[in-house]
């Protein structure tokens, strides 16, 4: 297992190129078992979560290449019809293979699925949809057991009781294939499930969006197509923090900024300095933090929750007192104590954290517990005097493509080792 040493304190100075987003890639390659035939994905981030996904599709009958950040996939017969607990059990997103599946072939069983454990996240979103669909389901022995008798799935006119992304992008895929006009509301409207749903529209599906209601007309005859995939947003948005956080500055390419545009006006407010250097290309810098009494996540296109953790950091050595409150996720601070290590005074209440400036951090040996929670991780360690080591990187792997070699273009003095 690998581990990295990082020594502090440093500033962000540098550029790098963001990559493909994660949370577009995986369930736009999913929805590629709707049809028959073949398309080529471009813009794939080169992740452990993208590799996992892959081998599951694999296992299923698809046939795959990926090579260089692009997917050619083939995927005219799904030969088999489970997906196993060793292939799920690392991926939450895996739950959304469910719907397009059992929205083309009668019957499909999964895992119960994994990853992050920063909170319930409960598939009953996903399931409740589904059966009003028409599918029979029961949970056995850890797993998702789901079948149809109809035909073809029923349209749905469903209300969303909580806006999920994975729930959305789920049932609008299987909506693609029912029979008949469906409905959903309260649905999620984030970048990444507009681009499944720009996919979609490209295969030949039906689908208008007005607010957070989206209209699918099913169609049996879908045809796969190219598609590149957006860039990461919260890639993005890290780096920008890590650069605030550090008094630096970070030349971002590849970057769809109105992706970020709420997340931004704060950092503005905050002291980030914003120059449009050239087409999705920006040189962002900050010479000093304001404090900011509140801030809070939310559902797009509110403050996104996978930026909090990075937020935190912010804070370490800026601004007095600040408080950030965490409305999507009811464990995700889990990432707080190992922070604690280095020196920072954070106070945890209920769903609230609230920190004190302090004027000097230590480097300090720490464990990532999270995706996100972990490049907070790395900035505590880049505003740290002395040798930080982060073990269980990969955490950082699952979505952070090349994060070493990009920190290193940044002037950060990095290195990958693997421990005993």
């Amino acid at each position: 297992m690998q581990e990295l040493v990082i020594k502090g304190p440093t500033k962000i100075n540098g550029s790098i190129s963001i990559s493909g987003s994660k949370n577009a890639s995986l369930p736009i390659l999913i929805s590629t078992v709707l049809s028959k035939g073949s398309c080529v994905i471009s813009n794939v981030p080169n992740l452990r979560d993208t590799k996992f996904l892959i081998s599951i599709l694999s296992n299923l009958g698809c046939k795959i290449n990926f090579k260089n950040n692009v997917v050619a996939i083939h995927s005219s017969a799904i030969s088999k019809k489970i997906a196993d607990y060793d292939y799920v059990r690392q991926m939450r997103a895996s739950i959304v293979l469910l719907g397009p599946i059992i929205a083309r072939y009668s019957s499909f069983k999964i895992a119960l699925p994994g990853g992050c454990a920063i909170g319930t996240r409960s598939i009953d979103l996903h399931l409740d949809a589904l059966k009003k669909m028409g599918v029979q389901i029961k949970i056995l022995n850890g797993y998702v057991v789901a079948s149809r008798k109809i035909k073809k799935l029923n349209a749905i006119n469903h209300r969303f009781s909580k806006i999920s992304v994975g729930a959305t992008q789920n049932i609008v895929m299987a909506a693609t294939l029912a029979n008949g006009i469906s409905t959903l509301k309260n649905c999620a409207i984030e970048p990444e499930v507009m681009d499944l749903i720009s996919f979609l529209i490209k295969c030949g599906s039906k689908i208008t969006i007005s607010q957070r209601t989206i209209k699918i007309t099913g169609n049996e005859n879908l045809n796969l197509s190219n598609h590149e995939i957006i860039p990461d947003r919260i890639e993005a948005g890290s780096y920008i923090l890590a650069a605030m956080a550090t008094k630096g500055k970070i030349t971002i390419k590849n970057f769809l900024i109105e992706h970020l545009e709420e997340p931004l006006k704060i950092f503005k407010k905050m002291g980030l300095k914003i120059k449009k250097i050239d087409t999705n290309e920006y040189l962002f810098s900050c010479s000093g933090i304001k404090p900011i009494n509140l801030i809070q996540t939310q559902e797009y296109p509110g403050f996104p929750t996978d930026l909090q953790a990075q937020l935190i950091t912010i804070f370490l050595k800026n601004g007095n007192q600040s408080k950030i409150k965490e409305n999507i996720f009811e464990n995700r601070f889990i990432h707080v104590p190992e922070l604690k290590r280095f020196g920072a005074d954070i106070t945890l209440n209920s769903n609230t954290v609230i920190v004190n400036k302090v004027n000097e951090l230590n480097g300090a040996e720490v464990m990532a517990t999270d995706l996100r929670g972990s490049f907070s991780l790395i900035i505590a360690a880049l505003l740290s005097k002395g040798e930080t080591t982060i073990s269980r990187i990969y955490h950082l792997d699952r979505g952070y493509e090349d994060f070493d070699l990009k920190l290193k273009q940044c002037g950060v003095n990095i290195k990958r080792k693997n421990n005993e």
